[in-house]
């Protein structure tokens, strides 16, 4: 594709609307006085340097078009009050190209009501002036033509930016997507690995005897169940520590859940560690038969929340939560 530069573009406006006011001054001897055409080329010259001057904004501001349609109705007015309709007036009709370019300028801005009333008026001033037929003599359907074709430009080329646009935030939607679905599979590795880790040595042992275990050892394979389901339920909850607290409080007859449902993966290293660090503090220092870590919701406060719950009765333990007392409700920020 080859891209045009916009100083060129802007380069090339102005030759083409000065040519229309060496026009202008050419024939500044053919109207019946100059000074109405003078008025004339200077509000077209102030109009189309406004309009081609460098800014960051595409789309023309409203005051400035609002002042180009202006221009492009006073001007017609200006010079064709000092000039015959029924003469030969030659490059005094100047103004109509004039009208054209810059009312296209207003259309390539994106201004493109403005240019198609621009050029309606300046078609109803020449045929009151000078008649149906001076729409094709004076070149006033060239101009429309003009304004026509920056209208089609503009419109392919804003719809050709959206679609862009679009397709970009696509693009990045999807590599959003796989990069998560990567994501989730090297965690699925990690965490089979992890388990296999884990669970090897029993399974082997389980096999070699099969089946046929002391207490010590079927009480060491539930630890080592629970060990598992918190790699697969805990998540981010799990660090070294993490793991070697749970296990030890698992081991003073401790139940503990760790539940991660994704509150904590937007924070950093450094917070996720101090949060997991003060995780693995509560655990240690509880007294709790049952203790439950969850994540708060994405966009709480609170990073983690551990309850730690005590059975009322050691003779009878509770077959529900709701039987349970609270020993410690802690709350752990995000920040």
């Amino acid at each position: 594709m080859i891209v045009v530069p916009r100083w060129l573009l802007l380069v090339l406006g102005a030759l083409f609307s000065a040519y229309h006011v060496v026009l202008g001054v050419y024939s500044i001897d053919i109207p019946a006085s100059p000074w109405p055409t003078i008025a004339a080329l200077l509000l077209y010259s102030a109009a189309t340097a406004a309009s081609l001057w460098p800014s960051g904004q595409a789309r023309m501001p409203d005051w400035l078009a609002a002042f180009d349609l202006a221009v492009s109705i006073v001007l017609p007015l200006l010079v064709t009050s000092q000039l015959d309709p029924r003469g030969d007036n030659g490059y005094a009709t100047w103004y109509v190209a004039a009208v054209g370019t810059l009312m296209t300028i207003a259309a390539a801005r994106r201004q493109l009501a403005v240019a198609w009333v621009g050029v309606i008026a300046l078609a109803m001033q020449s045929v009151i002036w000078a008649g149906p037929l001076s729409l094709g003599a004076l070149g006033v359907i060239g101009s429309i033509v003009w304004v026509a074709i920056a209208h089609m430009l503009t419109s392919a080329l804003t719809t050709a930016a959206r679609e862009t646009r679009r397709y970009a935030q696509a693009e990045r939607e999807a590599a959003a997507w796989q990069a998560a679905q990567d994501a989730h599979l090297f965690e699925g590795r990690m965490r089979l690995a992890q388990t296999n880790r884990i669970a090897a040595p029993m399974l082997r042992r389980i096999a070699d005897r099969d089946g046929a275990l002391s207490e010590a050892q079927r009480r060491e394979c539930r630890m080592l169940e629970a060990a598992i389901r918190d790699e697969i339920r805990g998540r981010m909850l799990l660090t070294d520590v993490v793991r070697s607290e749970v296990q030890r409080a698992r081991e003073r007859g401790t139940v503990v859940t760790l539940l991660d449902e994704g509150g904590i993966d937007d924070l950093d290293e450094a917070a996720r560690d101090r949060v997991l660090s003060r995780l693995a503090e509560a655990v240690s220092g509880s007294q709790a038969d049952r203790i439950i870590a969850r994540t708060a919701a994405e966009g709480s406060a609170v990073a983690v929340t551990v309850v730690g719950l005590r059975e009322p009765d050691a003779e009878s333990p509770a077959q529900d939560t709701d039987d349970l007392e609270v020993e410690f409700w802690l709350e752990i920020p995000r920040e």
